[in-house]
C-alpha cells in the first residue's frame, strides 16, 4: 500500500494488553490469545476502511501523519486505563519452561515457541502471496492499483483484507511479547524501531528477509548484551548502519521502483 504506518509498534502493545485485559478477567492466556486474533482483525479492517484508505496516495506524509497521531492516542489510552507500570502476562510458569537436548544445553520453551510461530508465519505468508486468489490481488494493487481495478478488483477492500492480515499478526507478537516480557504503554516505538530495522536489514517486500533480518538483528543485540548490559541495543542500531552503508537494498530485496 506504500502506507507508512508508524504506530505499529503500539499497536503491538495494544495487543499485549487486551489478551493482558482478558487474564486479569479470568480468561486463561492461550484463550485469551484465541480471543485478541479477532479482535485485531477486526480493529485492522476497521481502521483501514473508515482511516487510512483516505490517506493513501503518491504522497506518503498523509499516512505518516495520521498514523503517527494513531500512536499518541494509542500511548495515552493504556496510559490512562493501565499507567505507566510495566505489566506482563501470567502463563503459569510457562515462560520459565526449558527444554535441556544434550547436559551443557538449555532452550527456553517460550521462545523456541516463538521462533517456531515466527517461521510458520513466514512460510504461510509467502505461499499465500504465490499460490492463492487473495495474494495475487494483494500483489496486483501494490503494483498497480488502477490497471488492477480496471480488472474488477476493489482496491481499498484488498487493501482492509490486507491491514486484517498484519494485524493478525499483530496480535500474535503483542500476546508473545506480552508472555515473554513486560509491557508498558511507552513501549511502542522501541518495537516499531526493531521492526523497521528488520525490515531494511531483510529487504523490503522479502518475508523471508524480513525474517532473517529479525533474527540477525536479535542474535547481534544478544551479543552485545553478554559483552556489556549497555551494548544490546547498540550494537543491533551499528548493525543496522553497517548494512545500510554496505548493502542500502537489504539482504533479500523483492520491492521493485
Amino acid at each position: 500500500m506504500r502506507l507508512t504506518n508508524t504506530a505499529h509498534g503500539d499497536f503491538i502493545i495494544l495487543g499485549a494488553f487486551i489478551a493482558l485485559s482478558l487474564t486479569i478477567l479470568g480468561v486463561p492466556p492461550w484463550f485469551a490469545w484465541l480471543i485478541t486474533l479477532p479482535v485485531a482483525a477486526a480493529l485492522g479492517y476497521a481502521l483501514q476502511c473508515y482511516v487510512l484508505n483516505s490517506t493513501l496516495g503518491r504522497d506518503p506524509l498523509p499516512s505518516l501523519v495520521v498514523t503517527f497521531g494513531l500512536s499518541v492516542v494509542v500511548q495515552n489510552m493504556l496510559l490512562e486505563m493501565f499507567s505507566a507500570d510495566p505489566r506482563s502476562i501470567d502463563t503459569d510458569g510457562f515462560n520459565t519452561l526449558s527444554w535441556s537436548p544434550m547436559a551443557d544445553l538449555s532452550i527456553g520453551v517460550l521462545p523456541l515457541l516463538i521462533f517456531g510461530l515466527a517461521l510458520a508465519a513466514t512460510v504461510a505468508l509467502q505461499w499465500l502471496f504465490n499460490h492463492t486468489a487473495t495474494g495475487r490481488a494483494f500483489r496486483a494493487v501494490s503494483d498497480d492499483r488502477e490497471i488492477a481495478e480496471l480488472m474488477g478488483l476493489k482496491a481499498n477492500k484488498v487493501y482492509a483484507h490486507a491491514t486484517a492480515l498484519a494485524f493478525v499478526l499483530i496480535g500474535v507478537a503483542g500476546v508473545l511479547q506480552g508472555m515473554r516480557t513486560t509491557v508498558a504503554p511507552s513501549d511502542g516505538p522501541m518495537l516499531l524501531l526493531f521492526a523497521f530495522e528488520a525490515v531494511v536489514i531483510g529487504g523490503m517486500g522479502s518475508f523471508w528477509g524480513c525474517l532473517v533480518g529479525a533474527l540477525l538483528l536479535g542474535l547481534t543485540q544478544q551479543v552485545g548484551f553478554r559483552l556489556d548490559p549497555g551494548w544490546g541495543i547498540w550494537a543491533g542500531h551499528v548493525m543496522f548502519l553497517m548494512v545500510l552503508v554496505f548493502r542500502p537494498q537489504g539482504l533479500f530485496p523483492k520491492t521493485r521502483n
